[in-house]
């Protein structure tokens, strides 16, 4: 089979599975699970044929996958593909670029910066800030913090590029008691001792409490959350960061997916988060592009670019070309779907959309109280917090529900006991996956 055969081939495979998402299984049967030993073979000494190995590829892979592309998945903020990105991603896996820099790829460096330039519009964040598309939150905290220790190393006359941490002044860290286990992982990687995390206590909503904010100096960095993970609540930044820019702090915002309440009527919940000095956000939940997309932010642009800069003899470039901006030298450009999201919604498309799926939670939280479950959370944004009568039945339906097929969702804890928790994020839902949704848990409730 030649080469525009077999991607024919695949493209009809991937056309049939998309089609088929909304009557497939959310998460996949047992049948479909025993059926992934085909995988298990071993490594070939000649190859096989490219086209026995699509159809290997989705007879048996395309059953065991979880439908979190479909209309009925709830589980983590992870929101469908929207056509217009699922379709330049297409058409950027066939242009198969490098897209370090301009010299690169004229067009990928020209469409991100276009799409940066629109997501600090989207998001009304400081125009002259620089973004960086990187592969997620997690690896894009880590470079907003990697140029926050440099920065406030370099206040202090301490040369971090020459002299390393051997020595240098301690940058303290304070962050939420309820940071998102990201954030400590980048914290972790770049060798802040898990010991030597601060944590800011919080109020029963999960937001950071000003009154018992830790005390911070010019050697601080103070790690706040859009949309805390369980609740989806917002830390008051309105009155954290004056304090903790009056010391001389740096101010990371961790937005994964609440920094989007930001470009529709929600924005109030953000009050005063333009003020920080970083923020990172994915565009991969609630923009709804292909994985793996997210955005480092910063404030300071030069500070992002001297800390990520990647410029050898053999490959300079502009300080705003995406290998100075990111981790990664080799990359994809991740910020192509993210421009053709945005053209394809336009500032009120991405507004309807988050409107929508909070109007759609409160609607579950309805649904599920007048079923008998608790709802913990004041449901500000896209996520529902709640439980059963008791903590065996909690564990019980959420169990039931993830083997129904009907749907999915995950559990959590929350004050020390099991929860249930849902979030709407996907462009495919509507309001009638909603009301089935509220049925079917009205269901597992009865019968657990």
């Amino acid at each position: 089979m030649d080469e525009l055969t077999l991607l024919a081939a695949a493209d009809a495979r991937a056309l049939n599975y998309t089609a088929s998402l909304a009557t497939r299984r959310v998460f996949p049967d047992a049948e479909a699970l025993a059926g992934l030993a085909a995988f298990d073979e071993p490594l070939p000494v000649e190859g096989l044929s490219a086209s026995e190995t699509l159809q290997l590829l989705d007879e048996r892979g395309s059953a065991a996958t979880v439908v979190s592309n479909g209309p009925r998945y709830f589980g983590f903020v992870i929101g469908a593909s929207l056509p217009a990105a699922a379709a330049a991603e297409r058409l950027m896996l066939a242009w198969d670029q490098c897209a370090s820099s301009f010299d690169n790829s004229p067009v990928a460096a020209t469409l991100e910066r276009t799409a940066a330039r629109w997501v600090l519009e989207a998001l009304d964040l400081p125009r002259d800030s620089a973004v960086g598309f990187g592969t997620s939150a997690t690896a894009c905290t880590l470079t907003c913090l990697a140029a926050a220790r440099r920065s406030l190393l370099a206040r202090q006359g301490w040369d971090f590029d020459r002299d390393g941490l051997i020595g240098a002044p301690e940058i303290k860290i304070v962050v939420s008691e309820l940071a998102h286990i990201t954030v400590k992982k980048a914290l972790r990687v770049l060798g802040f001792g898990t010991a030597k995390i601060i944590y800011a206590p919080v109020n029963a909503h999960g937001q950071v409490d000003p009154a018992q904010l830790p005390a911070l100096d010019d050697c601080s960095i103070l790690c706040l959350q859009a949309g805390e993970v369980n609740t989806g609540e917002f830390d008051p930044f309105a009155v954290l960061i004056p304090q903790a820019r009056a010391a001389g702090a740096w101010v990371h915002v961790d937005g994964a997916f609440g920094l989007w309440a930001r470009a529709s009527a929600l924005a109030p919940l953000t009050a005063g988060i333009e003020q920080a000095d970083s923020w990172t956000t994915d565009a991969h939940k609630w923009l709804n592009t292909p994985y793996d997309c997210a955005m480092a932010i910063c404030r300071d642009a030069d500070a992002l670019a001297s800390a990520m800069n990647s410029d050898a003899a053999y490959s300079s470039a502009s300080a705003d070309a995406q290998k100075n901006l990111t981790l990664e030298f080799s990359r994809r450009p991740r910020g192509i779907p993210v421009w053709a999201a945005l053209r394809s919604l336009g500032k009120q498309g991405v507004a309807e959309q988050i409107e929508r799926h909070c109007r759609q939670a409160q609607r579950v939280a309805e649904g599920l109280r007048s079923a008998g479950y608790e709802v913990l959370n004041r449901v500000v944004l896209n996520q529902v917090l709640f439980r059963a009568d008791n903590d065996a039945q909690t564990v019980a339906v959420r169990e039931a529900l993830q083997a129904s097929g009907q749907a999915w969702f995950g559990g959590t804890i929350w004050q020390g006991r099991p929860a249930m928790r849902i979030s709407v994020s996907s462009w495919r839902t509507g309001d009638e996956d909603i009301q089935a949704l509220i049925e079917l848990m009205g269901r597992l409730r009865t019968s657990a």
